[in-house]
């Protein structure tokens, strides 16, 4: 793959007129990590313009969930001085806050460099960021004149939390602190249960217009105060900025509601977990391609691209299992397959497989990734799913049908991260550096979590409700 062109820096001039149009005075420069919550810092207007974005230190890309600092990261891999390095702005996604009169938001790229005693070499922090390895992936389909059109689902929990006896408890909220009425049993599909948190949906969504988030449609899941949001198809990196930007919005709003809205992948064990599922379809983009659409054939038959396409997840997904379900929890979530895949598998209009082909015409053919969770990040998820099905093409191999053991999935994160390590064509995707840095942070995670006399209750339901 090749090296990750970092973000054009933005000239004052640019950025002036970007700002001048929205009225901001102050910017907040965000920076998705692999936890993929939100960090960063607010910058007065003139700052944002003398340095072309702001600086925060590098040690970001080496904090845990809970803000450890595994040593093999710390120093063999970042900076134990926590050198700063620079936040690029991407101009084109910039935004007003919502509800903040004055205030910009925009997503950000790293940029700095030191050397890496791990690597022999010094690398620069873009190598360590989601969005950078997402947008070398895009440029991968763009070279071989193809493009990618994704839409995610995305679901979520809404939820009261209380501790009783040193156990974390969970229940569905009413929807207001005073609300007299809430969820007892699953509603699955239930209109009048939506209807009670009209005023949370009503918010979220006006923000999300705001933020240029497509997001088109909620419904109540199949799980106990569990809710699905759909989004609209768009390109690649736009939507993995929309469910970044979605994530923190519905958080931030819900506790502004009285409640929680949790992502973690499983917060009851006798209930469905946590998805975040994606779908995919692939266009060539030449002006003389009279039939665009690389999945299907005109007459409406699926092509050999499409099958292709599958056999390439289902060759390296154990390893991109780390990047699926990236906590322990997560493989709560695949122990029981309720329309949660244990296995690489793939069938047309099956909820039970991994990749599946809904039912659609020739021109919305297109494969759904059911594997991840909500914990995901969705960098990381867009990026190793499009890089797989790309090396498919490339391989030209059938896939395999059934649940075979060879394409049964890993059952722990241990395993994942194992695997993972030892994914050559994944390192090729996203870079030694990013790799090896999110290894180290996940198994520090996965130490600290296993060191719990009661792990779910003291780590997992403490930690994950809020920051997964």
């Amino acid at each position: 793959m090749d090296p990750i062109t970092p973000l054009p820096t933005v000239t004052p001039d640019e950025a002036q007129a970007a700002l001048d149009a929205l009225g901001a005075r102050s910017v907040e420069c965000v920076l998705g990590d692999f936890t993929a919550v939100a960090r960063g810092k607010r910058v007065h207007r003139d700052d944002f313009l003398a340095l072309g974005g702001c600086k925060l230190p590098s040690v970001i890309f080496g904090l845990t969930t809970t803000t450890g600092e595994p040593k093999g990261v710390i120093g063999p891999m970042l900076p134990a001085t926590y050198d700063d390095m620079r936040l690029v702005p991407d101009l084109a996604t910039l935004r007003p806050r919502p509800g903040r009169a004055g205030e910009a938001t925009v997503i950000c790229e790293p940029t700095g460099r030191w050397h890496a005693p791990h690597f022999g070499r010094e690398i620069d922090a873009s190598e360590l960021s989601p969005r950078a390895a997402l947008r070398r992936v895009v440029a991968a389909f763009e070279a071989q004149g193809l493009q990618a059109t994704v839409a995610p689902e995305l679901e979520l929990f809404l939820l009261q939390r209380h501790e009783h006896d040193g156990q974390v408890h969970l229940q569905a909220p009413g929807a207001h602190p005073a609300a007299p009425a809430r969820e007892r049993a699953c509603e699955a599909f239930s209109l009048e249960r939506v209807s009670h948190f009209e005023p949370f949906f009503d918010e979220l969504f006006a923000a999300c217009e705001a933020l240029g988030i497509p997001a088109c449609g909620h419904a109540h899941e199949s799980a106990y105060s569990q809710y699905e949001v759909n989004f609209r198809p768009g390109a690649p990196l736009a939507q993995a900025d929309a469910v970044f930007r979605f994530k923190r919005l519905a958080r931030e709003i819900a506790a502004r509601h009285g409640f929680l809205a949790s992502f973690a992948p499983k917060p009851f064990l006798n209930q469905p977990g946590t998805g975040m599922h994606w779908h995919f379809s692939v266009q060539r983009t030449g002006a003389e391609r009279e039939w665009p659409h690389l999945f299907a054939h005109e007459d409406g038959r699926s092509s050999d691209s499409l099958a292709h396409f599958i056999a390439g997840l289902q060759a390296h997904t154990p390893a991109a299992m780390a990047f699926f379900a990236p906590h322990d929890m997560s493989y709560d979530r695949i122990t029981l397959s309720d329309a949660s895949p244990s296995h690489a598998s793939w069938a047309e209009e099956l909820r039970s497989v991994a990749f599946r082909i809904p039912g659609c015409g020739p021109a919305a053919r297109r494969v759904e990734n059911r594997l991840p969770g909500g914990d995901a990040n969705p960098y990381l998820t867009v990026a190793a799913t499009l890089g797989m099905g790309l090396a498919g093409l490339a391989a030209a191999q059938p896939p395999h049908a059934g649940d075979d053991e060879a394409h049964r999935l890993p059952r722990r994160l241990a395993d994942a991260l194992d695997a993972l390590d030892a994914s050559a064509p994944l390192r090729e995707l996203l870079g030694a550096p990013l790799v090896d840095a999110y290894l180290g942070i996940k198994r520090h995670e996965t130490a600290e979590r296993n060191a719990c006399t009661d792990p779910r209750h003291q780590w997992d339901l403490v930690h994950l409700v809020e920051l997964a």
